[in-house]
């Protein structure tokens, strides 16, 4: 394994375009046309903090993965638990430095600060706190709020909206992936906050055709993604996982449709089909 392959296995970057559309939801929830290269160097920073998050889970995590999934590369020896220590903090670093160049507002700041400690204190307590879920969900609703301040002084109603309906489909994707370990579907209730963003949306489904399009695909997705954990097959747990990943995508882009910019929508919603291609190539649970 080289060691580039390494650092694409622990970063989960299969996973990134759900990062760079809930960028872009932040901004356009904000009511903001910033120009290119500020969407630009925001999504570059946020992808730190992504892959950051996902260098540190596997650090801390290294002790549990030596029992359960010894595949993983710092149990496996391909890379030492210290190295992926230092790249974790040196991506979170860089996150936040490219969010003071880019953004040097108070509130971008504070958001952008709150986001690295999100993801630390999630990477450290996840698995032994009922509260990990929620960790997961809040990283994401700071990173639309962390997009939104860059561009605007202040939080309009629509981001913070915007967030909430990410934070549920989040709380309960994170709830679904926890299942994974356990081999099995404890409850089905917290997979009920799956439809949140489906029940704020359809209003405005039938406002456009890129609105009820992009509504149907997040509703077939969700219920795909339900059939399958209630299933038997073996593999049902990852597969369910990673569609529910990729409908992050959906899930902004039904908020931008929501917002009016159905073209911009239109290519949120592309994220979805480009991370299940990147799953195939880099496994994004």
């Amino acid at each position: 394994m080289t060691r580039l392959t390494t650092y694409l296995r622990l970063g989960r970057v299969s996973n990134l375009p759900t990062v760079w559309t809930n960028v872009l939801a932040g901004i356009v929830l904000a009511g903001i046309r910033p120009a290119l290269t500020v969407a630009v160097v925001l999504g570059i920073a946020l992808s730190c903090f992504y892959v950051a998050g996902m260098f540190l889970n596997d650090a801390f995590d290294r002790d549990l993965d030596a029992h359960n999934r010894p595949e993983r590369p710092i149990p496996s020896g391909a890379i030492s638990a210290a190295e992926v220590f230092a790249l974790g903090y040196a991506l979170l670093g860089a996150g936040l430095a490219l969010v003071a160049w880019q953004a040097p507002r108070l509130g971008a700041l504070a958001s952008a600060v709150g986001l690295a400690a999100a993801i630390v204190v999630y990477d450290i307590r996840h698995k032994e706190s009922a509260l990990g879920p929620a960790l997961m969900a809040l990283c994401r609703f700071l990173v639309y709020t962390t997009a939104a301040l860059a561009v605007a002084p202040a939080l309009p109603r629509p981001v913070v909206v915007g967030a909430l309906c990410l934070f549920a489909y989040l709380v309960g994707l994170t709830y679904a992936a926890k299942q994974e370990t356990l081999a099995r579907l404890q409850h089905l209730w917290p997979l009920a906050l799956l439809v949140v963003p489906l029940l704020h949306g359809l209003p405005g489904a039938a406002h456009g055709v890129v609105a009820g399009l992009v509504y149907l695909a997040l509703l077939g997705t969700v219920l795909v993604a339900v059939g399958l954990l209630r299933g038997t097959a073996a593999d049902r747990f990852p597969r369910a996982v990673a569609l529910l990943i990729a409908g992050i995508s959906l899930v902004d882009a039904l908020a931008i449709a929501g917002a009016g910019a159905a073209t911009t929508a239109a290519i949120a919603a592309l994220g979805c089909p480009v991370t299940l291609a990147a799953q195939r190539l880099v496994r994004g649970t």
